[in-house]
């Protein structure tokens, strides 16, 4: 026997859990579903603990997109200030630290026990460590969905499905949410790892692999785009924030452009100290690490004295100081990448409503769609938006 509810939620993840609420907040009668045993395990592990939650700065153009222009609507009507609010109101403490990035001073812990207890409040009926066996339309010309359970089925008007990327395995990630899409017919745009470490064949990156933890400030760029943040080598390639940034955008066979001083005009400061006597790697120490900077110009130069070099070999190692080039193998994937990118196709869909333009009631949200922020807050302001958005149309 089905009980029968407005609307079922597949996923207690940030965006299910923001939808459940708005809309139980509303009076729909809500079942949020969920395979796993933990409540919102990305949230839990997310900024080591801390919860970047959002961005004070939150512009469409800091989110991935085949249709980038979706976001937009779901963005403006909820906003980081929202959150914030939601926030103040429970007492919950937070601060910005770089970028704009908002932190919460209690842990993560804080943000899901707020955002459980808000639905509890509402009448959420929430359904962990149930394994959903079966989703299809009601029969008849009735208009719903039939969602069978291990725990039980259910009738509802509406099944929004919150289901989550690929990345991150152990939190629980699975491709559940592109199989309905694709049950439903609805297209899917190609998916990789997104905010991922990058790899390079070991053979060409043996000089560096023994100076895992190395940072270095640096501005990285593919294309038309570029980030000035920290990046870190590790003993398979490279990673930290510039480089998981890059990540999202960066295509096999690409070659990453890395500068390796972007304060500074390397051409002009060797001019100006070209009768210098250090050796090059160890004048580069007032900037870099030294065993980065030996091995560098190890690789990259004819490492001798700087007063030997003349005013052309100067200009060509400035050259290559704010252009080093590197070509990754791949990324690490997706058990070390933070996010999914590519997913349900937007063009399917309301983009005010998260609604399928095809199949009435059925709604998408959150990071099972084609839509990836950038580091720093930005995914989770999505979920946020997203499951607002789709709260408010069910």
């Amino acid at each position: 026997m089905s009980s029968n509810v407005d609307a079922v939620i597949i996923g207690a993840g940030a965006a299910g859990l923001m939808c459940a609420l708005t809309a139980a907040q509303r009076g729909r009668k809500i079942v949020l579903l969920d395979h796993s045993a933990k409540l919102a395990e990305k949230i839990r592990i997310s900024g080591g603990g801390r919860c970047n939650f959002t961005n004070l700065d939150v512009k469409p153009e800091h989110f991935i997109s085949s249709n980038p222009d979706f976001c937009r609507s779901a963005l403006a009507r909820y906003t980081p200030r929202h959150f914030t609010d939601m926030l103040d109101l429970h007492g919950i403490a937070y601060q910005e630290k770089t970028l704009g990035q908002l932190f919460c001073d209690e842990g993560s812990e804080a943000i899901i026990t707020l955002l459980r207890n808000q639905c509890e409040e509402a009448g959420v009926r929430r359904m962990m460590n149930c394994e959903i066996e079966s989703v299809a339309s009601c029969k008849g010309g009735e208009a719903g969905f039939n969602i069978k359970t291990a725990r039980g089925a259910y009738t509802a008007k509406s099944l929004v499905v919150a289901t989550g990327g690929l990345s991150i395995p152990k939190t629980g990630a699975t491709p559940f949410g592109y199989h309905i899409a694709e049950q439903f017919g609805i297209p899917i745009s190609k998916l990789k790892p997104g905010l991922v470490p990058l790899s390079v064949v070991p053979d060409d990156w043996k000089p560096y692999a023994e100076l895992t933890g190395v940072s270095l400030d640096v501005s990285v760029s593919v294309g038309k785009q570029s980030f000035r943040e920290n990046m870190l080598v590790t003993h398979r390639g490279l990673s930290g924030p510039a480089i998981l940034q890059i990540s999202s955008y960066w295509q096999h066979g690409q070659v990453l452009h890395i500068n390796l001083l972007p304060e500074l005009d390397m051409e002009a400061v060797l001019t100006e100290h070209h009768t210098n006597q250090k050796l090059m790697s160890n004048f580069l120490t007032q900037w870099m690490p030294k065993n980065f900077a030996d091995a560098w110009c190890e690789q990259n130069i004819d490492n001798k004295p700087i007063k030997q070099y003349n005013e052309k070999q100067r200009k060509a190692i400035a050259e290559k100081l704010h252009d080093w080039q590197v070509t990754p193998s791949g990324t690490l994937g997706y058990t070390k990448a933070e996010v999914t990118c590519g997913g349900v196709d937007t063009r399917a869909l309301s983009s005010k409503t998260m609604e399928c333009n095809t199949v009435p009631g059925l709604y998408f949200i959150g990071e099972v769609l084609d839509v990836t922020g950038q580091l720093g807050g930005y995914n989770f302001q999505w979920a946020w938006a997203s499951g607002h958005a789709a709260g408010e149309a069910i």
